[in-house]
């Protein structure tokens, strides 16, 4: 099993594709929690529970973990397409064949894809957490804040590295599903990045919607995940560890029926 993970990770790492989106990661990780940690020790957001219009507040734990996964957003993007090409190249340019053949137990093949994106998930994390937290931290420093108010900093900088993981196994179940890898990039990111997130504020226009549907989404579980600001103080947000099992569950959703799909179907 270690050399299929082996395997697994050259693939990836033996390409042009890495390097390019670890410049991402870590340039959006910088940037956006030098623009969040700004953002939220104004003044104007300290000072109330809930800024007019809805601004988004929250208590010092709260803002030091939105200003460290700020780039968190964009980064589970970015795990998402990797999940899909890290498959989706595969059936591309017919090199399925090969792994299969070089690994003759699908279900042995697919696990190593499955354990590989975890790891690539959370390299990618630290990745995102050392600019973020870096620039982060002095931001907050400098702006007379606590970096580090509480020991829940941690537990959040840890779960953000399995939020990612989960987000890139979503990708893989797409990849898989979908025959087209341009297909299947589009269709993610767009549900992703703009249906879901629209659908969402849909649904919170609801009572029932905004406490029994809404924070079973990923995007909403993915920032219950790591106790981000709210955007609103109505909103409804589940505990941590079980927005992480709905995330999972989400995951599991997307992958599961892709891996058995390639378990069975025939390649060539």
């Amino acid at each position: 099993m270690l050399a299929s993970v082996h395997a697994e990770l050259l693939k990836f790492f033996t390409t042009r594709l890495w390097w390019g989106m670890a410049i991402g990661v870590f340039v959006l990780g910088a940037g956006l929690s030098l623009l969040f940690g700004i953002l939220y020790t104004s003044e104007s957001l300290l000072e109330t529970a809930s800024g007019p219009g809805g601004v988004p507040t929250g208590d010092a734990t709260q803002i030091a973990n939105s200003v460290y996964t700020g780039g968190l957003g964009f980064a589970y993007l970015l795990l998402l397409c990797i999940g899909v090409l890290s498959i989706g190249m595969e059936y591309r340019h017919k090199t399925i064949t090969s792994t299969f053949l070089t690994v003759p137990k699908r279900a042995r093949a697919m696990l190593a894809k499955v354990l590989a994106l975890l790891v690539i998930g959370g390299g990618y994390g630290l990745l995102s957490l050392v600019g973020s937290v870096s620039v982060g931290a002095l931001v907050l420093n400098l702006r007379g804040e606590d970096p580090f108010p509480s020991t829940e900093i941690l537990r959040t900088l840890a779960l953000s590295l399995l939020v990612l993981g989960l987000w890139a196994l979503i990708g893989l179940g797409l990849g898989i599903l979908i025959p087209n890898q341009v297909a299947a990039l589009m269709i993610g990111v767009g549900v992703a990045w703009i249906v879901e997130p629209v659908l969402g504020f849909a649904i919170k226009a609801t009572d029932f919607g905004r406490e029994h549907v809404a924070p079973y989404l990923p995007s909403e579980a993915t920032q219950a995940v790591v106790n981000t600001v709210r955007s609103s103080p109505d909103d409804v947000r589940l505990s941590w560890y079980a927005a992480a099992l709905v995330l999972a569950g989400w995951a599991a959703l997307a992958a599961g029926p892709g891996i058995l799909r390639a378990l069975r179907q025939d390649v060539s």
